[in-house]
C-alpha cells in the first residue's frame, strides 16, 4: 500500500507543478513550462526502462505510469489553453533534443575512455539504449500528441463544455495506445515480461483517471477561458500541428511567375495532373482553357519589352477579374496561359473564354491605343480524354484553329 500512495503523491507533485508553470506562463514565459516538460523526459525514459516496483495489481514503472501519463495531459491541457501553433513546439523539440542524444551516443561509443574516477566508468551502451528507448518513445509522444488533440477535438463535436470526461476518454484511448507501443520496445531491448504490460496499463488508466480529475477541477475554476470547441476545422488542426500550413504558404509562394505573379509552368505540371485525376474519380468535369496574345511580338518590337512586359500583366489581370475562386490560372510560356477550371462542362467553359476574351479586348490596349486581342482554345473531360497530355493537346489544337480563323475568337470541341 506504499507503493499506491507513494505513486499518487508523484503524480500529485508533478501535476501541482506542472500547472503551476503552466498558469503562470503569462509572467513566466511559457518557455519555463516547455523546458520542464523537456527535462524530464530523460528520466522518465529511464525510469521506464528500469525501474519498477510492485503493486497489487502488477509491476509498474513511475516513470511510465506518472511521468509520461502526466506529460501527454499536460500536452493536451496546454493545446487547451493556448491552441495547436503553441503545442507543436515542445512536441518537435522533444523530437529532435532525442535525435540528437542517439547521434551523440554513437558518436560518444568511439572515444577511448579513461578511469578518472576509482570504481566508476561510464556505460555507453546503457546510454545508447536508452538513446534509443528515448528516440522511439518520443515518436510515440509524437503520434500521441497528434492523436488525443485531435480525439479531444472530435469528441467536442459531440459534447460539447465536459471537459474532465473529454480529457478521461482522450486519455484512457491514446495511453492504451501508447502503452502497447511502448512494450514492444522494452520487450525487444530488455525482454520486459507481460506483466510490465498490463500492469502499466493499469496504472496509467488510473492516472487517466487522477489527472483528468485534478485537470477538469483546475479548468473550471481556472481564471483563463477556455473554448468548448476549437473554431477551426478539425483538418486545419492537424495541418497546423504538422506544419502543414507552412508549407502550403511555401508552396504558394513558390512556383509563381515574377512577371505576372500567377503560377508558372512547373506549377502546371505539378497541379494539373492531380486535379485532372480527382476530377475524373469523382465524377466530376474539369475544362483546361489556352489563351494566347495574338501578335504579341510585334508589340514588343514596336513598343519595347518594358512596354510589351506591361500589356502581359494587363492581360493577366483581364483574365484574372473574370475567373472563380476556384479556377487556377498558369502562365505556360512566354504570351500563353493555361487556366484550369474544375467541375466547369464544355459548354460553360465556352462562355467563360468568350467572356475572357472580350474582358481582354476592352480592358487591355498598348500605347498607341490599339486594342489587345487573344485567341482561345478549349478542352474538357470526359469528351476530350482523361489526362493532362489528352486535354493540353486538344486544346492547343483549337488554339491553332483560332489562329487559323483569324485570331480573337474562341474554338472548341465543334
Amino acid at each position: 500500500m506504499t507503493n499506491v500512495v507513494l505513486f499518487f503523491c508523484e503524480g500529485l507533485v508533478y501535476v501541482a507543478v506542472m500547472v503551476t508553470l503552466l498558469h503562470l506562463r503569462h509572467r513566466l514565459g511559457l518557455g519555463v513550462f516547455i523546458a520542464a516538460l523537456g527535462v524530464l523526459h530523460f528520466i522518465e525514459t529511464y525510469l521506464a526502462a528500469v525501474f519498477y516496483v510492485q503493486l497489487p495489481f502488477g509491476v509498474i514503472s513511475p516513470g511510465s505510469a506518472v511521468l509520461f501519463a502526466g506529460k501527454l495531459l499536460m500536452i493536451l491541457l496546454l493545446y487547451v489553453k493556448e491552441d495547436a501553433a503553441t503545442v507543436r513546439q515542445p512536441i518537435y523539440g522533444l523530437l529532435a533534443g532525442n535525435f540528437i542524444t542517439v547521434a551523440l551516443s554513437l558518436l560518444l561509443q568511439m572515444h577511448q575512455t579513461v578511469s578518472a574516477v576509482p570504481n566508476r566508468s561510464a556505460d555507453l551502451a546503457f546510454i545508447d539504449e536508452m538513446g534509443w528507448l528515448m528516440l522511439w518513445g518520443t515518436l510515440l509522444l509524437y503520434l500521441d500528441s497528434l492523436l488525443i488533440i485531435l480525439l479531444y477535438e472530435r469528441i467536442g463535436r459531440w459534447m460539447r463544455g465536459m471537459l474532465t470526461l473529454r480529457f478521461l476518454i482522450c486519455g484512457v484511448v491514446v495511453l492504451t495506445f501508447d502503452q502497447a507501443g511502448f512494450y514492444l520496445a522494452l520487450h525487444a531491448l530488455n525482454d520486459a515480461p507481460a506483466e510490465v504490460f498490463w500492469g502499466g496499463w493499469i496504472a496509467k488508466m488510473a492516472a487517466a483517471v487522477v489527472y483528468s480529475l485534478i485537470l477538469g477541477a483546475y479548468l473550471h475554476f481556472s481564471s483563463h477561458s477556455v473554448l468548448a470547441v476549437a473554431r477551426q476545422p478539425i483538418g486545419d488542426i492537424f495541418n497546423t500541428l504538422t506544419f502543414r500550413e507552412r508549407y502550403e504558404d511555401l508552396l504558394s509562394k513558390s512556383g509563381r511567375d515574377m512577371l505576372t505573379g500567377v503560377l508558372d509552368r512547373s506549377r502546371f505540371e505539378f497541379e494539373a495532373p492531380r486535379l485532372i485525376r480527382h476530377a475524373v474519380a469523382s465524377g466530376s468535369v474539369i475544362s483546361l482553357i489556352m489563351i494566347d496574345a495574338d501578335h504579341f511580338k510585334s508589340i514588343n518590337d514596336r513598343f519595347g519589352h518594358l512596354e510589351g512586359d506591361r500589356v502581359l500583366k494587363s492581360i493577366t489581370d483581364a483574365i484574372q477579374s473574370g475567373l472563380r475562386p476556384s479556377d487556377h490560372l498558369f502562365r505556360y510560356g512566354g504570351e500563353e496561359f493555361v487556366i484550369l477550371c474544375d467541375g466547369l462542362d464544355h459548354a460553360s467553359a465556352l462562355s467563360r473564354a468568350e467572356q475572357l476574351r472580350q474582358r481582354v479586348l476592352m480592358d487591355v490596349m498598348t500605347p498607341d491605343k490599339s486594342a489587345v486581342t487573344v485567341s482561345i482554345g478549349i478542352a474538357s473531360t470526359p469528351i476530350d480524354g482523361m489526362t493532362t497530355r489528352d486535354l493540353l493537346s486538344k486544346a492547343d489544337i483549337r488554339l491553332y484553329e483560332a489562329k487559323r480563323r483569324g485570331r480573337n475568337c474562341v474554338v472548341g470541341n465543334a
